[in-house]
């Protein structure tokens, strides 16, 4: 069975970590015809199994889950000190003394993927770094197809190379983190387009091109480069069934109606949140942090400790301090139903085929 198989349009929604792929977002987009996925990196081994158990109450279809290849981080609390005081501008601001220490940096790796391993989706798909062989045959054996991130030909070649049945290309347009594991994550700087046409030649596996897909149009030109699916994820954060932050999915939306020029710039990559870089909506904790980013702990520690701050942000609804994970296309976002997207998007995929 190949991925292409399991649906019947050549779309996967991407997992958006961070609570925006909802059982029902999930279920809403499979049950219309695409692959849609959960993003497991933030849940419990528990809530992986709970949430896959609630999304096949919700369909019979298949579906993904996915997960960001980690390990525990070794704490240097005297650096965890000094990455405090590079965050004092945006605590200071709220009037706190100090950046509370988190209790807890990720969750493991190897449990979370016990649990998908029981849960067992159709796919499993994985970010940040690269699976070992034992690992990509435990899913083998349990009938699930995985599928790597790759942001340059190395990375490609890699997965290829270690039996993934499938390879989702990353490119720069694309909202939330980089998947880069080979390399600077600065030097994984091409397009969807460019990267597609590199790692193409090399490639003897179905490739799915993410990045600043946003339309049907957009999918046509994707499988005329040469791309079996695509994965979309900005499309859907302003769909109803995506749990973001109110006052993130009407900035979304604000995007939507504003001119051309303003939209295209709305976003930019930043390791100030989390560690790791990641493209979203440019707000004022990103251009506070921008003269220190590079000096941030790496994730997962980065993002454990501005994790209060996220969290006051959305108990305010204050979208200045919010990581607001989006793609280049974020001004081209449609309010409805996933459904209602879904049929949108085959209908003009059909139109420009």
């Amino acid at each position: 069975m190949k991925i292409t198989q399991l649906c019947s349009h050549p779309i996967i929604q991407a997992p958006m970590a961070g609570g925006a792929t909802t059982p029902e977002l999930v279920a809403a987009v499979s049950n219309a015809g695409a692959l849609g996925s959960l993003a497991a990196p933030l849940l419990t081994p528990l809530a992986i199994i709970e949430q896959a158990e609630h999304i096949r109450r919700l369909t019979d279809k298949p579906f993904a889950i996915n997960l960001f290849v980690q390990t525990r981080p070794q704490i240097d609390y005297a650096a965890l000190e000094s990455a405090k005081q590079l965050l004092q501008p945006i605590w200071m601001s709220l009037g706190w003394n100090g950046l509370p220490t988190p209790t807890r940096w990720c969750e493991d790796f190897d449990a979370q993927l016990d649990a998908l391993l029981i849960a067992r989706p159709a796919v499993a798909s994985f970010t940040f770094d690269i699976l070992h062989a034992s690992q990509i045959q435990r899913l083998h054996d349990a009938g699930i197809l995985v599928v790597g991130t790759a942001t340059n030909l190395a990375e490609a070649q890699v997965w290829q190379a270690m039996g993934a049945d499938a390879i989702c290309l990353q490119g720069i347009e694309a909202g939330g983190h980089r998947g880069t594991f080979i390399g600077k994550q600065e030097d994984a700087s091409l397009s969807a387009m460019a990267l597609l046409q590199q790692v193409k030649p090399h490639s003897d596996v179905p490739l799915i091109l993410a990045g600043g897909i946003m339309h049907g149009g957009d999918i046509a030109e994707a499988l005329r480069a040469g791309a079996q699916m695509v994965q979309m994820g900005t499309a859907f954060l302003t769909t109803d069934e995506a749990a973001i932050h109110p006052a993130y999915k009407a900035k979304l939306l604000e995007l939507a109606n504003a001119n051309a020029a303003e939209g295209k710039n709305a976003t930019m990559q930043t390791r100030a949140f989390s560690g790791r870089l990641a493209r979203g909506v440019r707000n004022r904790f990103m251009q506070t942090m921008q003269a220190v980013a590079e000096q941030v702990p790496a994730y997962p520690v980065q993002n454990a400790l501005t994790g209060s701050l996220r969290a006051h942000a959305a108990k305010t609804n204050d979208t200045e301090l919010m990581s607001m994970w989006a793609g280049q296309g974020a001004h081209r976002v449609r309010k409805m139903s996933a459904a209602n997207l879904i049929a949108t998007l085959a209908a003009e995929l059909q139109q420009h085929q």
